[in-house]
């Protein structure tokens, strides 16, 4: 396999883009800006502890509201907090509006992320292991082919890496594992929408995704043997990278930040290379839209 990572020797936020930088992130590939970092304060490194999250939650998240969720500490730490996070925020977004312009007025900010727990330390079943190979899909949130694009930064003070394991381009993986998806039925995407288990109907597309995403994590040989590199990311260092196109696991690491930006289907420059497209391709008939899956 061609290598997946893409190394950018930058230090500046403020970065002018260049057009085989789209296509790489657009064809999969992470972005990896080893000496890009996003400083914390000597105020802030007291935050950076697993105390920090609240116990019930899996991260802590700032909305563009200023409304901080998921944090533990006290109120003046969640203050200082909420802080960090959105000076983070403001940096990745500029990051992303130099690094790929033609997206400008396209993109749509999700929360912003703050993940102290200890990737290794994590307890959890099969399907929501992301120490398993995988592409993003939600499982509630059906989103017919809407991009998601992710910045991430390792803010690690101890000096640990964030290690990744990258794998296999999104249409290799798919020709491998899209025979094994059980069939999408209308019927049951409109069921799982009146019991409110999707916040929307799901799309043969979402379907399939998701059929993907479990198939990836639950074939053991492909975990262990199928296509991949590890990819260490170091403390102070910022990747980029469509999660639903590049396949990955997070395998160890500690302390992270994170910004989810979400790109309307058919925005990209190249709207033929992304997953909405080779899935319709190689099924043969539309995924999304009308029309799609009546009948099925």
């Amino acid at each position: 396999m061609n290598s997946p990572i893409v190394e950018l020797d930058l230090a500046d936020w403020r970065v002018a883009g260049r057009t085989e930088w789209t296509a790489a992130v657009e064809a999969g590939r992470v972005l990896y800006f080893p000496h890009l970092a996003f400083e914390v304060l000597p105020t802030e490194r007291a935050l950076l502890r697993e105390g920090m999250l609240s116990p019930q939650s899996r991260n802590v998240s700032l909305g563009a509201d200023g409304v901080l969720k998921g944090a533990g500490g006290s109120a003046a730490e969640q203050a200082q907090l909420a802080a960090m996070v959105a000076r983070f925020r403001q940096q990745a977004l500029q990051l992303i509006d130099g690094l790929l312009p033609e997206y400008r007025g396209l993109l749509r900010a999700a929360p912003t992320s703050f993940r102290p727990r200890q990737v290794e330390t994590r307890r959890q079943s099969v399907r929501a292991d992301d120490q398993r190979m995988h592409v993003d899909a939600f499982p509630s949130r059906p989103n017919y082919g809407e991009r998601i694009l992710r910045v991430f930064a390792n803010i690690n003070p101890a000096g640990a890496p964030r290690v990744w394991r990258v794998g296999d381009d999104f249409e290799t993986v798919a020709r491998q594992f899209l025979p094994r998806a059980k069939p999408y039925r209308l019927w049951q995407a409109k069921a799982l929408n009146a019991l409110h288990v999707t916040k929307s109907l799901r799309s043969e597309y979402d379907h399939l995704m998701l059929q993907l995403h479990d198939a990836m994590k639950r074939d053991e040989a492909y975990q262990k043997s199928g296509a991949q590199v590890s990819m260490p990311f170091a403390a102070g260092s910022v990747w980029v990278c469509y999660s639903d196109q590049a396949t990955h696991a997070v395998m160890s690491g500690q302390f992270m930040m994170e910004q989810t930006l979400y790109l309307p289907p058919g925005r990209e420059v190249d709207p033929q290379a992304s997953p909405l497209a080779i899935l319709t391709r190689l099924v043969g008939r539309p995924l999304v839209g009308v029309g799609a899956g009546v009948g099925r």
